[in-house]
């Protein structure tokens, strides 16, 4: 399973980036599909996930109502469309797999996956 995400920029406070995160070896009903994201100096949080194709998606409260994520299931693609970025949105962006599909409690927790995007860097800086 390989996973090549896309789309990071830099970009002036309250604007806007798209990410993609393209599939091969596997469809997107592999199991849960989720973004990540890393800071500086800070551990790898969970920001959204699509537990699987009948489950609504989850965030992290610091993204909720401005990021959304969404799927391509004829394109094997998943997206994150990221609005209002704020300052401390700055990070690298990954995008991850696993086989199945997690519980809630786990669904934004990066141990619980296996395949992991290369990452991508989001900057936002005025």
């Amino acid at each position: 399973v390989q996973l090549q995400a896309s789309g990071g920029g830099s970009v002036q406070p309250g604007g806007s980036l798209r990410l993609s995160c393209a599939f091969s070896g596997a469809t997107l009903d592999f199991g849960s599909i989720a973004w990540f994201r890393q800071a500086p100096g800070k551990g790898r949080e969970g920001v959204a996930v699509i537990r699987s194709r009948h489950d609504i998606p989850n965030y992290a409260d610091s993204v909720r109502g401005r990021f959304t994520i969404s799927r391509d299931n004829a394109k094997n693609t998943m997206y994150l469309q990221m609005n209002y970025l704020k300052i401390e949105d700055t990070a690298v962006y990954y995008c991850a797999t696993r086989n199945g599909r997690l519980i809630m409690s786990a669904a934004l927790s990066a141990t619980h996956y296996h395949y992991w995007g290369q990452g991508t860097l989001v900057t936002v800086s005025s």
